[in-house]
């Protein structure tokens, strides 16, 4: 092999362990059916890039930002939502509206720093209309993109905000007042679904057996299972 044939090798700066032609890799924000392999992104910027250029579903059409992520990469928790409103959609940051204000709130109530200790994201990148519920197709058409952010993240903790991130991300169809507060497994990751700040802001009593009575066990069990973790490091 000549010395050229060798730099060839190297041309594709986006490519990580698994490579795609550069036609292809270029193709991946256009089509849906172009797939998505794991270790194809080395940077969170590199998945930003295409999601602010991405159709793979409709849901491109009206954004004015995609929604990718925020919060410490290499956190021990990751917390995932359904989709980006409004003010997700105007700052390109998930969970800055009353939703995510709340959020922050509960964990400052058990001492999580969501600039250190937690990354934050959603199963689609761009605001659905009228803040709908997105739909299968749009969620399989975006979902490669939060597995590359799990794979980069690689948190201890994943934390499904709601049954739409339950049922994306793991398949469990249960509702999630049903399944909040229990641990799951998914692909050798410790997960756990809580009720979605913004049900919370729906129902703000906060008598025992209420939603906010039970995220507040929720975040507690979650404290006390990363204390449990760290401490067998």
């Amino acid at each position: 092999m000549t010395n050229e044939d060798q730099l060839s090798l190297f041309d594709n700066s986006l490519l990580g362990d698994t490579a795609l032609p550069n036609h292809q890799l270029d193709l991946i924000p256009t089509d849906a059916k172009i797939p998505i392999p794991a270790g194809i992104y080395q940077t969170t910027k590199q998945i930003a890039e295409h999601c602010n250029r991405c159709h793979r579903c409709d849901l491109g059409d009206n954004r004015t930002h995609a929604v990718v992520g925020r919060g410490n990469l290499n956190a021990s928790i990751m917390i995932i939502g359904e989709a980006p409103g409004q003010n997700e959609d105007e700052t390109g940051l998930p969970f800055v509206g009353k939703a995510g204000q709340l959020l922050e709130k509960i964990l400052a109530s058990v001492n999580f720093d969501t600039a250190e200790d937690v990354y934050i994201a959603n199963m689609v990148k761009c605001r659905p209309p009228n803040n709908r519920v997105p739909t299968p197709k749009e969620i399989e058409a975006c979902k490669p993109y939060l597995l590359e952010q799990i794979r980069m993240v690689d948190p201890k903790i994943i934390l499904l905000t709601g049954a739409t991130a339950v049922k994306g991300l793991t398949g469990e169809k249960s509702g999630i007042t049903k399944i909040r507060g229990t641990w799951m497994e998914w692909e050798g990751r410790l997960c756990m679904p809580i009720l979605h700040p913004a049900y919370l802001l729906r129902n703000p009593s906060r008598e025992p057996g209420k939603p906010k009575w039970q995220m507040w066990q929720d975040i507690q069990a979650v404290r006390a299972k990363l204390n449990e973790l760290h401490s067998k490091q």
